[in-house]
């Protein structure tokens, strides 16, 4: 049975505010749920209509509340609800700066749209990519658009929330540091290392001028076949997705 003050919980969940003060976010559907439970993210509650339940064995300490399909349809933050609902606490990680020195890291630099953060994290965990710096503006990790995106990725990669400039500016010595222009070098033809940091800038903006003029190592990724008139650019998270698979083959 799904009581009105727990209803009222899960709907302030959706704003970031709450968010933060709660320390908590949800996330839905088997595989997110499932993935997270594995990571070792701390479920408080888990809320679920009894045919989930009734084919998944869970190992957790979270408090299980069985709900009927219209009351999973009611607190859903989806158009279609997937049968289980995950209430968790975030995850603190500690950041370390120094980790674009040993290893391929992302840095995003506004990235506004939820949808693309969370697709941006699952392309990171596919490509072994361990730790993303975001600017203060960039979109909330636990949005549940993001985390749904995510697939369960935020289990695995760290995001960390930082003033973006101070921190491209402290590493500049110490690390490569990689942005798309369209002056940039061809990635295919540019040698490129296994370390280091890859920023990604803004759905409309591209990369703030904040953050491009510590940048020494500029990337383009070229249309085929060059001249041919096309597309003005590419989504962030693709263009993402493009500029990661190309530093694995290499490296």
């Amino acid at each position: 049975m799904l009581s009105k003050a727990l209803q009222k919980r899960i709907s302030a969940l959706e704003n970031k505010k709450h968010r933060k003060e709660s320390g908590l976010f949800v996330a839905e559907g088997g595989k997110t749920v499932l993935d997270l439970i594995a990571a070792g993210l701390k479920a408080d509650k888990l809320i679920a209509t009894a045919e989930w339940l009734q084919e998944h064995h869970l190992h957790t300490d979270a408090e299980i509340i069985e709900v009927s399909n219209e009351e999973m349809r009611r607190i859903s933050f989806q158009q279609a609800p997937q049968g289980v609902m995950g209430i968790f606490r975030q995850p603190q990680h500690n950041m370390d700066p120094s980790a674009p020195q040993r290893e391929l890291c992302l840095a995003l630099d506004n990235v506004q749209d939820p949808g693309n953060l969370g697709t941006i994290i699952r392309i990171a965990d596919w490509f072994g990519i361990e730790n993303i710096f975001c600017s203060i503006g960039t979109a909330d990790i636990y949005n549940p658009k993001t985390v749904q995106a995510t697939m369960g990725a935020i289990g695995r990669v760290k995001v960390h929330y930082v003033d973006l400039p101070a921190f491209i500016e402290s590493i500049k010595e110490k690390a490569p540091l990689y942005g798309t222009f369209l002056d940039g070098e061809d990635i295919y033809r540019k040698e490129l290392k296994n370390n280091g940091l890859i920023i990604m800038g803004n759905e409309g903006n591209g990369i703030s001028n904040e953050c491009g003029k510590h940048i020494n190592e500029r990337l383009f990724i070229p249309n085929y076949p060059l001249g041919r008139e096309t597309s003005e650019s590419l989504n962030v998270s693709v263009a993402t997705a493009i500029i990661c698979s190309e530093f694995r083959r290499r490296n």
